[in-house]
């Protein structure tokens, strides 16, 4: 691992352009040598986009393992490249909304995109956060990344084992909680609510936190700029009125929401992941 690291190193000295079509090349082998990955991910394009013809979601598999091996590789950048550099790369949609931040308890809500480490640096660029992090199993990996996602500011970083009771404390310290809403955790703290029309195990974390702390949600989108400019960060809007009173429809609306983002840029989305490994009381797997 510390040989991949130090490659890893050497790497973030590339141009973007040259960095970014070396994850292109790589994902385009992966895509055809990793068959278990390739059809979890044409999998989850049948059930989710069934109108498109099957050429098409082929071509969405096969862009998505570009996006996703390039995003590896251009974390080194993140984990490396200066902060000028850094700022000249990530263009943030409107800006990081500070004021907001600073007024009270926020949620920001980054979906799996595969540019999602971008949205994290482009707030640690301005402020610190919190989060929920798995450990890694190599140590040595483990410690790069965590020292490459909190090299600008000192980042909370909790395991999902704590509970949500840290990071409402920090959220309440006004530190911003950065939450990763859809990947499916099993069935505890779960409801199967409608993903592109599939039920699919969803965390009602987000409106629970958000009732409790009385938080604004702040959806965060990364994406990859055209003509390997760098990387787009929005900001989205709070939303409205959020949670209300029904946790459930709350979830719901979360999940419409990123079904909304997914459709612009489908090939970015983390179509790799089993999204739907656990399922309802008596159904089949899917996978």
């Amino acid at each position: 691992m510390r040989l991949v690291l130090v490659l890893m190193w050497l790497l973030h000295w590339l141009p973007l352009p040259l960095l970014g079509r070396l994850g292109e090349a790589a994902g385009s082998l992966l895509f055809k040598l990793l068959k278990s990955r390739r059809h979890i991910t044409l999998t989850n394009l049948r059930l989710c986009l069934p109108h498109l013809s099957e050429e098409e979601r082929l071509a969405i598999a096969k862009r998505h393992f570009q996006v996703y091996a390039r995003s590896v590789l251009e974390r080194s950048i993140l984990w490396w490249g200066s902060e000028r550099r850094l700022k000249k790369l990530i263009h943030i949609d409107p800006a990081v909304p500070m004021q907001q931040i600073q007024s009270g308890p926020t949620i920001l809500l980054c979906p799996h995109f595969v540019s999602l480490d971008v949205a994290g640096v482009a707030v640690m660029l301005e402020s610190t956060l919190c989060s929920i992090y798995t450990e890694q199993s190599n140590k040595v990996f483990d410690r790069a990344l965590r020292k490459g996602r909190s090299r600008f500011r000192p980042v909370k970083l909790f395991s999902r084992a704590e509970g949500v009771k840290p990071i409402i404390r920090a959220m309440r310290e006004n530190t911003p909680f950065f939450m990763l809403p859809d990947m499916d955790f099993g069935s505890k703290d779960a409801e199967f609510i409608p993903f592109f029309g599939i039920p699919a195990a969803t965390l009602t974390a987000t409106a629970r936190i958000a009732a409790t702390t009385g938080a604004k949600v702040i959806p965060v989108i990364a994406t990859i700029l055209p003509n390997y400019q760098g990387w787009k960060v929005a900001f989205h809007p709070p939303w409205e009125n959020y949670p209300g009173d029904d946790m459930t429809a709350a979830t719901r609306f979360m999940n419409t929401y990123i079904e909304t983002e997914i459709l612009k840029v489908p090939a970015e989305y983390f179509w790799s992941h089993r999204r739907f490994k656990t399922r309802p009381p008596g159904e089949p797997g899917v996978y």
